[in-house]
């Protein structure tokens, strides 16, 4: 008999590398993963752009900044002992006007209280010694920061789950969550099981899993569509590595940057515009559920009153690919909307606060037997199995931990 029956609520990289990682840590533990899908990694993680993040935009001191760090250094481990992808290809973030360098440079300070490795400023100069085609005033370069294959990873971490006498259920839509003595009894339409402790990795879906749990109404999910372009196959070697935007500190995504993959093709993008479903990779899906929901939440016209106008700028590049690719000829000048063809979409779980406030840092929190992952937006990929680590010292803070291995 199992010492003890640990269930996790969803599939997708952070709930696996949990399940993992309880397995390493907690022998003799049986661990029963969860996933609505027929397949691990459907949803985030397999549609992830690839990036390790090498820790460079994150306050210091916030979960995402110590996990990340941490994340990248086991994640480099683990992908070379499982002879999985991970190139350090660099990563440029580039100012292309004066009134960027303020905040770029506060973006190297920030990283090197991170301890983001080899970090350094460069010139105009030394931009085109590293990317003849891309243009900039200066930027941070980032050799250390690499590109993966996440699904990859997550298949992988579910054969490690299985091997140490773990399950992952596939087709377990979870549609109750109840306490019964001594322990938790987590229920599909079809089936009920009862474990002693229940972790929610939900993702897209974690608010509504925890209200089942009886965690609290907050923080909701607003899923953002993030769209790509792609070059065409001629015109992959208008850049070498990563090229980022310095980010604009009032928003929480990015900008349209030029990602490499390890397949071969370079991704131009991603905007970030409201999706109209949760699981809403296309313009044509449409939840009637989710709109409502998103209607009924006052966070939701709160921040709509905020980053109305980022919005509009946001779903014109939806639309109109001349003005996506108008952002992306700041970075690369050479670039035209001939050189690309449309790619795919993404979407991105992004917790939001009764006030409006889109939430920028992890929330992982625990309420008696159950342990609850909130909000795990970028770079939840890169920090996974630091989030495991993480998770799991929350989820068994009342019992002795066994060495890892």
């Amino acid at each position: 008999m199992p010492d003890e029956t640990v269930g996790v609520v969803g599939a997708g990289i952070v709930g696996l590398a949990t399940a993992r990682e309880i397995a390493l840590r907690r022998p003799g533990t049986r661990v029963l993963v969860f996933e609505k899908e027929r397949e691990v990694a459907l949803h985030q993680t397999g549609h992830n752009s690839g990036v390790v993040h090498a820790g460079i935009y994150y306050a210091p001191g916030s979960l995402k900044a110590g996990l990340t760090v941490r994340g990248v250094s086991l994640l480099r481990e683990y992908c070379q002992d499982r002879r999985l992808p991970y190139q350090e290809i660099g990563k440029l973030v580039v100012a292309v006007r004066d009134d960027e360098l303020g905040r770029m440079n506060s973006l190297y300070e920030r990283a090197r209280n991170n301890h983001v490795p080899d970090l350094r400023r460069i010139s105009q100069e030394e931009i085109r010694e590293l990317e003849p085609n891309v243009g900039g005033v200066a930027a941070l370069h980032s050799p250390r920061t690499a590109i993966t294959d996440y699904p990859a990873i997550a298949r992988s971490f579910a054969q490690d789950v299985t091997g140490s006498g773990g399950e992952v259920r596939l087709g377990f839509p979870v549609t109750g969550i109840t306490d019964v003595p001594g322990g938790i009894e987590v229920a599909s339409a079809r089936e009920r099981v009862r474990v002693d402790r229940l972790i929610l990795c939900a993702g897209l879906q974690s608010d509504v899993v925890a209200r089942l749990a009886l965690d609290g109404r907050e923080p909701r999910i607003v899923p953002f569509r993030g769209e790509y372009l792609l070059l065409r196959p001629g015109r992959t070697d208008l850049v070498r590595g990563l090229v980022y935007p310095v980010p604009d500190p009032r928003y929480p995504f990015l900008g349209v940057h030029f990602t490499p993959r390890v397949d071969g093709s370079v991704e131009v993008g991603p905007n970030a515009v409201l999706a109209l479903a949760r699981e809403g990779y296309t313009r044509t899906r449409v939840s009637p559920k989710d709109l409502i929901g998103l209607a009924a939440y006052p966070g939701t016209w709160r921040m709509a009153a905020r980053h109305w106008r980022t919005g509009i700028r946001e779903y014109r590049g939806s639309f109109s690919r001349t003005a996506f690719m108008r952002d992306a000829r700041l970075y690369v000048p050479g670039v035209g909307v001939q050189d690309v063809v449309r790619g795919g979409a993404g979407v991105r779980a992004q917790a939001l606060d009764r006030d409006g406030t889109l939430v920028d840092d992890f929330r992982i929190h625990r309420a008696g037997r159950v342990t609850a992952v909130r909000n795990a937006p970028s770079p939840a990929a890169t920090a996974s199995m630091a989030i495991a680590e993480h998770i799991v010292h929350a989820a068994f803070e009342d019992a002795p931990a066994t060495r890892r291995p």
